[in-house]
């Protein structure tokens, strides 16, 4: 019997010695055959022509590849490699999983090319037809970004060489060139230089970190030798936008467990960025700092509270959450920042984002809450809080600029496409300067119902008016409403240039905030300032050039309907004449303004009922204005 058993073991083992001998004879024809099918795969599916000298397994864990091409059918070359041996580890890959342990790479380039509109590269842009499914499956957001990570950390080296290494991107006459003469790993740590070529510019950086598949880590530091800046290449020709830093540092560790986490920090120092839908000047930020945690969810995506970003001396703990349900997104961001020095604010302010708060100084403390929750599926129940509060606050320098020069007389210049057009004293020194008391009461409260009924009861913000015009933006996916108050409205031409851009509306709401909780200037300067400023046509500004162009009157002696027609024109100042027939009429829809405004006039009191009844939308142009319509005609 026991000699039947052993006889049996020595036939299954000799059967498995030579399966394994037959497999370790035929793994380079196997790995072969492997390749040319997924070769064959690439080139039918992206019009490609790739090939390679020679590939073959080096004993069991060794896999050698040459002399690899890549060419886009009737394109450039995209991509050449001398050579790449990569050694994996053995007990993994009996397993069924690959796992990288040292890398040999020499001689890769990639190169690519785009003349005129056609691109070595486009291949990769081409949409390819969806696999069928019989139900579409909602994206797995936790487990996608594990099975990245996953494959990220098994395909980075332990250790590794990579020599010659030159990534080259040519569009029309323009080059940019990296080359990484080499690039070496050393027990899960590497260190490189970067050597970049932009047209004529040549750049030296640094780059080091570690790469740890233990502890499912990654590092990486990139800075500029000689102490010079690391400028970004490329963007100023694609973008029109600057970027240049001192030092750029990012690491990410996955925790275990559910949910799934990552971890990790992004820091950046020196930073110098211009785009002019940013800032007309370049914008400066000495440290930048984001301490972070995501928390990914089958179906949910979320910034954890725990995060701390830092720019300069502030600090503060930012979350957000971005969730799918049956197709809709619900987006959820909050900041509670509770009591803090104001001056952390203020003077942490990146140079050049808020021009005109360069170099203030307060005192005092300041708080604030920062709520958006926006469900696409029912856009109506949207929620919107912004509120910085304020204690023993007090402004002890101004910064660049005055804030507080509306309460005297000061130059006004009227921009038109972001240049100056006309520049003029807001006091008694100009001859159309109209004061407060010298408007028609008719005119300011028309003007105020139309613009800013609140105008003389909040303080610079009407959160309910934004919450409603962010709700039509999305609703119509595009920037359809504002929700300015007259105060915005008047820092905005007062304060800032005409430039639109993102920091000039963050640099409107400090001013207004500083304003108003300041007191700085009066309400009732405000609005007199407002109705000299306001554009009521082409080169017409103020109530009394209004009056004179419109009606051959001064601001005092306006009527009903004439005062909710100048009230009508503030919006769209340029367009008036579309206001009207070709027969002098206003048109239809201008009735249904005319007794919205009637209304509110009527409940202010300034108006009887008789008169609110006999107000049609009707209004006789006598001035230099109906000169103008009848030439255009």
């Amino acid at each position: 019997m026991n000699r039947k058993i052993s006889s049996i073991i020595a036939v299954v083992g000799g059967v498995l010695i030579a399966v394994l001998v037959g497999l370790y004879m035929g793994r380079n024809a196997l790995l072969e055959q492997l390749a040319r099918k997924r070769i064959q795969q690439l080139e039918t599916t992206y019009d490609l022509k790739v090939g390679y000298g020679d590939l073959y397994l080096n004993g069991l864990d060794k896999v050698v590849l040459r002399n690899l091409f890549v060419v886009p059918d009737q394109r450039d070359t995209l991509l050449t490699m001398q050579s790449l041996d990569v050694r994996l580890n053995l007990w993994q890959l009996i397993r069924g999983h690959v796992e990288v342990e040292n890398v040999r790479l020499n001689g890769l380039n990639v190169t690519l090319v785009k003349q005129d509109s056609v691109a070595n590269y486009d291949f990769l842009f081409r949409k390819q037809s969806p696999a069928s499914t019989d139900e579409p499956q909602e994206a797995n957001y936790a487990q996608r970004v594990d099975r990245i990570l996953d494959l990220l950390y098994r395909l980075l080296p332990t250790n590794g060489d990579l020599h010659r290494v030159c990534i080259t991107q040519r569009e029309d006459t323009n080059t940019v060139q990296l080359t990484i003469p080499s690039f070496v790993i050393t027990d899960n740590r590497f260190r490189s230089e970067i050597n970049v070529l932009e047209d004529t510019l040549t750049q030296y950086w640094t780059t080091s970190g570690e790469l740890n598949r233990g502890t499912h880590t990654l590092k990486t530091e990139l800075y500029a030798r000689d102490r010079q800046k690391v400028s970004v290449p490329y963007i100023h020709r694609r973008l029109g936008a600057m970027v240049r830093f001192d030092t750029l540092a990012y690491s990410l560790t996955q925790l275990p467990g559910e949910p799934l986490g990552i971890v990790g920090q992004a820091r950046i120092s020196g930073l110098d960025v211009f785009h002019k839908a940013l800032s007309p000047e370049a914008i400066r930020l000495d440290r930048g700092q984001l301490t972070y945690r995501v928390n990914l969810f089958p179906q949910a995506v979320e910034l954890d509270s725990a995060t701390v970003f830092r720019f300069n001396r502030l600090a503060f703990h930012p979350y957000l959450r971005v969730a799918k349900s049956d197709s809709k997104y619900h987006f959820t961001a909050s900041i509670h920042k509770p009591w803090f020095p104001a001056d952390e604010l203020f003077s942490s302010l990146p140079t050049g984002l808020f021009t005109n708060l360069d170099g203030i100084r307060t005192s005092g403390s300041l708080a604030y809450t920062f709520l958006l929750d926006v469900d696409f599926a029912r856009l109506d129940s949207l929620r919107l809080v912004s509120e910085l509060k304020e204690k023993d606050f007090r402004i002890v320098k101004y910064g660049a600029t005055n804030l507080s020069k509306m309460s005297e007389e000061f130059m006004y210049t009227a921009y038109e496409n972001g240049q100056a057009v006309r520049t003029f004293p807001i006091g008694p020194s100009w001859e159309h300067f109209t004061p407060l008391d010298s408007i028609s009461p008719l005119l300011q409260m028309s003007i105020m119902q139309s613009e800013d009924g609140a105008f003389f009861y909040h303080r610079g913000f009407l959160p309910d008016a934004m919450r409603e015009a962010l709700i039509h933006d999305l609703k119509v996916r595009r920037f359809a409403r504002g929700g300015s108050t007259i105060t915005m409205q008047l820092v905005k031409n007062v304060f800032l240039n005409r430039n639109k851009n993102f920091a000039r509306k963050l640099e409107e709401a400090l001013i207004v905030w500083l304003i108003e909780t300041e007191r700085l200037t009066s309400k009732e300067r405000m609005y007199e300032v407002y109705l000299n400023i306001a554009e009521w046509g082409p080169n017409i500004y103020g109530a009394n050039e209004a009056a004179s162009y419109y009606f051959n009157k001064r601001p005092s002696q306006l009527t009903v309907q004439e005062s909710i027609f100048l009230a009508s024109i503030i919006p769209k100042p340029k367009h008036f004449k579309r206001s009207f027939t070709e027969d002098m009429k206003l048109k239809e829809h201008m009735e249904g303004y005319y007794r919205l405004i009637t209304e509110r006039l009527l409940k202010k009191g300034l108006i009887d009922e008789a008169q609110a009844d006999s107000i049609r939308a009707e209004v006789n142009v006598t001035g230099e204005a109906k000169k103008d319509m009848l030439t255009d005609q």
